[in-house]
């Protein structure tokens, strides 16, 4: 166990060793894709989170941590890297605002919530802020884009 636990520790210090860089679209529909393989979702949540609704179900929440892990923002030791958060969904805000907003949803996990509940927590966190509503506006306007191109 205890072997474990340092690797784990070793494995998020590299991982936060800042090397780190925003990751693509295309990089993160391949995250999407291989987390939807390891963590199946029903077509009635599949289609939820197409709308950006997340429900606050065990499955939901495997998703969400795995992307969030494979993504580098998050690490089952460490909770959100509230840096990574901020430069991966800035949208169109300033670095510095974004920072605040992902620093004020971050938690050290204090109650020991299951890896999954903690990581939700602040996926809903940054989801109920401006970030949230500049990733929603975003979606949006992608969604219109491709009705417009496939009529």
């Amino acid at each position: 166990m205890l072997k474990y636990l340092i690797v784990a520790l070793a494995l998020c210090a590299v991982a936060h060793a800042d090397d780190w860089t925003p990751k693509t679209g295309e990089e993160i529909r391949k995250i999407r894709v291989d987390c939807l393989k390891e963590n199946p979702l029903s077509n009635d949540q599949i289609s939820q989170l197409k709308n950006l609704i997340f429900p606050n179900e065990p499955d939901v929440r495997q998703y969400l941590t795995c992307s969030a892990i494979k993504l580098g923002i998050f690490c089952d030791q460490q909770g959100y890297h509230a840096d990574r958060l901020a430069k991966q969904f800035k949208m169109d805000l300033f670095e510095e605002e974004a920072l605040q907003i992902a620093q004020s949803c971050v938690d050290d996990n204090a109650q020991k919530s299951p890896t999954d509940v903690w990581a939700f927590r602040g996926h809903q966190c940054m989801m109920a802020s401006k970030i949230g509503d500049k990733v929603r506006a975003f979606v949006k306007a992608k969604a219109e884009e491709a009705k417009k191109k496939a009529a």
